[in-house]
């Protein structure tokens, strides 16, 4: 498929964007990419597609974000429309996370909570960065991705 791979996400107060990938994967079937997370052994994945997911070059067009204003650098990670609304129901407070503008990275992944780990402790961080939001926090954030963010274990 096409270089660049765009999916719907839930921003800050609700409002949908397209965020941009690499592409990591072959072509979605009809809905597949709206409902399901990948996994560390997920089929879908190409060789060169693992690689650019475990150093996070998959993330690199999300500056586009950035530049246009539906993201920032630092913030709570965007998630799918689908998951939104199953998680505002099933996580304490998760809906908090949509009162700050989203972010490429933060607080939850500096802290190793990204990819398929818990999202109450990722919800946790989140609010953890909204309540507790300094210039020196993030600038914190994005030394500690320059030192363990960009190659993860849970990056896949």
């Amino acid at each position: 498929g096409p270089i660049f791979y765009g999916q719907e996400r839930i921003g800050l107060d609700g409002k949908k964007f397209k965020m941009w990938k690499f592409r990591s994967m072959r072509m979605a079937k009809e809905n597949e990419d709206k409902t399901s997370w990948s996994s560390e052994n997920d089929p879908r994945k190409t060789k060169f597609g693992s690689f650019i997911r475990r150093t996070s070059l998959d993330e690199l067009p999300q500056l586009w974000n950035v530049l246009v204003g539906d993201m920032s650098i630092i913030g709570p990670r965007p998630e799918r429309p689908h998951f939104v609304g199953k998680f505002k129901n099933e996580i304490p407070n998760y809906m908090l996370r949509h009162k700050m503008k989203t972010g490429i990275t933060g607080w939850a992944q500096v802290n190793g909570w990204r990819g398929d780990t818990s999202l109450v402790k990722r919800v946790e961080c989140d609010i953890y960065y909204i309540k507790n939001w300094s210039y020196w926090l993030d600038i914190k954030i994005v030394f500690l991705t320059f030192i363990k963010g960009f190659i993860n274990k849970n990056a896949y």
